[in-house]
Order: structure tokens, then sequence, then C-alpha cells
């Protein structure tokens, strides 16, 4: 799915009793930078405002008036201080704009040999002075790596990436809707949640009892277009040539079906019951279906597990790459840092070394082998992963969870379903804060290094209560 260019909104702070040349010379470094970052940019020009900064009273009318026009536009805010910055008049412009995304605060660094009062930035002690005044009005903010870094700098570069992923996980957030398509499996007490609390977030579900998919699929002729459509794309999407015809269309009406459904209700992510319901009633597992759609970047999570198919979503907008949803599920050997993470499975195809379409082996023994074909077989390709958890917590009434990285590995395992070795840090530890805290057993995955992104976003911006695992003084 093509994604969606970034736009940013600029202020440019900008102090009299400072070098305002500066301002001129920094907001033209930025706009440059920052276009050759692929990204579009909303900020006062030299004719609104001196220089196109940010200063007076009326500039931050001005500035706050262009950024409430492109409201729909703005992904987030880069306030740049290439000197000292008037305080008030930024934090003015942010109060006043109302546009609730996301924050970045860059200072440009002076030049040792440029310290005389016609060259001197201040930068560095003025973005205390902007950092305290948002404090005090009550603005979320984020900070570069850096205290100071020039825009033209690698450290820049990197902090750039990092908030625009900060910002897609902001915003993806907003007004998003969850699609929960049947029950959930009573065997899966596990994945409880609190619909009330994720409303209060901004998170809607929409719900479809399963009776609603059966009824449609039947009454789906096996020559309707979206029926044809869907099994050409399946066939496409796996290997599926051990599998027969008839379970293959059985899989193409459900994926119209839902596709459908998803269309009609703006859902933009799922989680699916399966455990056995859709085996027994409709003769297939979901798997492939919910494969296909978390690797259109539409995460679909099994078991109704919602809070995991939201985990899924903040690592698939952070990354721009599909998440997967996986069990914390065996040891591997004696390796304390080392796990078996599985499904049965619905990864998506991104995930695989190699994938051919299978029998799902644990259900057949109890619904029948032909009842159960549909999973997406294979072993996870060794890569970097990050993995997050949300979940409700329903006795404080509010959003928790945690995050981190690893690598899947090479090692050798010899398993059904979707399945790879997963080598994380003080493994034990993050098992044991699992454990003691309560979480599930289910974990989000994504084949990069997001984690950090993703804990900036649900504690700066969300307010969750945030675990970010290997962090040093993470909260």
């Amino acid at each position: 799915m093509p994604q969606k260019k970034m736009t940013m909104g600029l202020i440019v702070g900008n102090r009299g009793f400072f070098p305002d040349h500066l301002a001129k010379s920094g907001r033209e470094e930025m706009l440059r930078i920052l276009g050759s970052a692929g990204m579009d940019v909303v900020a006062l020009t030299p004719e609104e405002s001196k220089y196109g900064a940010v200063e007076t009273r009326e500039e931050s009318h001005r500035c706050a008036d262009l950024f409430r026009r492109n409201r729909d536009r703005i992904d987030g805010i880069i306030v740049t201080l290439p000197n000292f910055g008037e305080e008030r008049a930024i934090a003015d412009t942010l109060r006043w704009a109302e546009l609730r995304v996301p924050v970045l605060i860059q200072a440009t660094p002076d030049d040792p040999k440029k310290m005389t009062i016609a060259a001197r930035r201040d930068s560095f002690c003025g973005k205390m002075s902007a950092c305290n005044n948002l404090q005090q009005y009550g603005i979320a903010y984020s900070l570069t790596a850096l205290h100071t870094e020039a825009p033209d700098s690698p450290e820049f570069a990197k902090d750039l990436q990092w908030f625009a992923a900060v910002c897609r996980v902001v915003n993806g957030f907003r007004n998003l809707r969850v699609g929960a398509i049947g029950a959930r499996p009573t065997a899966f007490n596990t994945v409880r949640y609190s619909e009330k609390i994720l409303e209060s977030q901004g998170i809607s579900i929409e719900t479809l009892d399963l009776s609603e998919v059966l009824g449609r699929i039947e009454r789906m002729k096996d020559n309707d277009d979206l029926a044809q459509a869907k099994l050409a794309s399946i066939k496409k999407y796996v290997d599926s040539s051990g599998v027969p015809a008839a379970a293959l269309m059985k899989m193409a009406k459900l994926g119209a079906v839902v596709d459908q459904w998803m269309a009609a209700t703006e859902v933009s992510v799922s989680a699916v019951q399966c455990w056995t319901s859709i085996e027994e009633n409709l003769g297939v597992v979901p798997c492939t279906v919910m494969s296909m759609m978390s690797d259109r970047l539409l995460s679909s999570a099994c078991e109704v597990d919602i809070c995991g198919v939201i985990g899924m979503h903040a690592l698939r907008l952070a990354s721009e790459s599909p998440s997967a949803l996986l069990d914390w599920n065996n040891n591997y050997g004696s390796d304390p840092n080392k796990a078996v993470c599985f499904h049965c499975s619905n990864l998506p195809k991104h995930f695989f070394r190699s994938v051919k379409m299978d029998f799902q082996e644990i259900i057949a023994g109890t619904v029948g082998k032909e009842n159960t074909f549909g999973t997406c077989v294979g072993l996870i390709k060794p890569e970097k992963m990050s993995f997050a958890r949300f979940s409700t917590n329903d006795t404080s009434g509010k959003m928790r969870g945690y995050v981190g990285e690893g690598r899947f590995t090479e090692d050798p395992l010899n398993t059904f379903g979707g399945a790879g070795v997963v080598e994380i840090p003080d493994l034990q530890r993050l098992l044991r804060y699992i454990c003691e805290k309560g979480f599930e057993h289910h974990v989000a995955a994504n084949l990069s290094s997001v984690a950090a992104a993703v804990h900036e976003a649900a504690t700066r911006y969300l307010g969750w209560d945030m675990y970010w695992h290997g962090h040093q003084g993470a909260c």
C-alpha cells in the first residue's frame, strides 16, 4: 500500500537580542533538509513575518492561523532554534494552533570560532527556556538525542526519521476503528479487555457476529466477482497447490465478506475469532485471509485479541511494514536469552523465509484435517525485530504496555505453523516482568527497530503506562 507523505509544520524561533540573520539562514536550511527527507512543510513565509520566523504576538497568531488552516495535513510540528528564540511566541503558537500533534524541539549548535555578538546563537540556552514554557503551557514535546544538533547532521537525520515514526503512531491511533469479528473464544480469558477504556483513548470497536459472516458467505455464489478476485489473489499470494479447491473457495468468500464489511464500516484493523467456530461451521481456518490483510498493512490478530492488534498497528505505523501476532511460546534449549515465538499461523508473508499453505495441526485433532486448511507455514527469516504489547488495566482505568527489541536468529527449528527463534538481551527479566504484571501470552512483532518511537508516542502523547525493556531509566 502506498504510504502517506509526511507534512511538518515548522516554527522558526527568533529573538531580537540575538543575530536575527541566523533565523533567516536557519529557516532556509531546515526547509532544505525537510524537503530532502521527502517531507512537505507548512511554514510562514518571509512576507508573512520577519524572515518567516515567530517572535511577536502578531506573528504567533499568523502562524497558528496557518497551522489551523492546514490541520488535516500536518502530522507533526518541528520547532527549530537557529538562535535563542522567543519562548513565549513558540508556546503561544502551539497553544493557539490546537493541533494535538507531536512536537520536536531542535536547537542548532554554536561554532566555537563564531562566538562574537554578530554570530553567537545561544540556542543551547534557548532550548531550555522554550521547553520550560511548553511545560508551563501543558504542551507535550519531544527532544532530539543531543541537546544541540545541526539540521544537516547525521544525528538530526536519525532523529527526524524517529520523529516521523512517532507522528505516524500518534496520528494513527486518533479515531482508530478496530473490527472484532466473532466472540472471544471461551478458553482465552487472556484476551479480555475493556472496550470503554479503549473508547476513552479514541479507539472504537466495531463488532460483527460470526453468524452474519457465515450467512453472507452462504449467500455468495462461487462465480461472484469479489469471490473470484479474492480467490485469484490467494493463489498468487501463497503456494496452495496441496489444498482442496473447495477449501480455497471458502477462504475466498470469507476474505471477500470481511473486505466488504471493513470498507463499509471504515475499520482499519481487525481481530478474528478462530478457535474453533470457523472450522466447525465453515470448514477452513481464517489464517491466510488474515495473513494477507496484515501483509497489506491492515493488521489482523487471531482469538479476538483486540489489544494484540493494537500492538501490531503501533509497530506497523512506526515501521511502515507488516506486523505479526505471536505467542511467547517455548524456551530454546538452555539459552536464557532465546525463546521460540510461534503461531499456527496467520503471519504475513513478509515474515517468512519461505511459506506454503497447509492445514492447522493443532485444531485438526479436534475438528478433522479437512476442516483446517488455510494456515501459512514456514520459518521466520533472521532479522532484527521490535515487539510490543498493550493491555487495558481495568483496575486503574488506564492503558499499559511494554516494548523492546531483539532479533530473529538462524537457529534450527523443526516444528509446524509459523515460528522463529528470537534472541532478546536479558530475556529472563522481561519474562519475569510479563508474569509479575499479568500481561498476556501474545506479543506483536515487527521486523524493524522502532521500539523507541512506539514508546515515545505511547508515553509522551497518548499518556499510557509503559515499560521499555533494555532501555536504561525507562519508565
